[in-house]
């Protein structure tokens, strides 16, 4: 018989997936402040990576791109989004 805490509410993943989000981020701003090729390029390279990591672990996990929760596709999305954002303002290439 399963309880209603074994399954974790829609909230509760997607609130996963921002934390999981804004770690990743705090990490990423840390190594590029620190890089030796300047921090906008570091930061879209770092960006492009996890870019790549996400969409990895979401096509090894079998998520839906379009799931009513958030996922690791989502978070791909929005690193490409903040890379592609950061190459516009500042010309940076990774």
């Amino acid at each position: 018989m399963r309880t209603q805490l074994s399954r974790p509410s829609r909230a509760f993943k997607s609130g996963e997936v921002i934390v999981r989000f804004l770690v990743r981020m705090i990490v990423l701003l840390a190594f590029a402040a620190v890089a030796g090729i300047g921090f906008a390029p570091s930061l879209a390279m770092l960006l492009w990576m996890s870019t790549i990591l996400s969409a990895g672990v979401a096509a090894f996990k079998r998520e839906l791109p379009l799931a009513d929760v958030l996922n690791h596709w989502d978070e791909a999305a929005a690193y490409i989004a903040l890379c592609c954002l950061l190459q516009g303002i500042s010309g940076a290439t990774a």
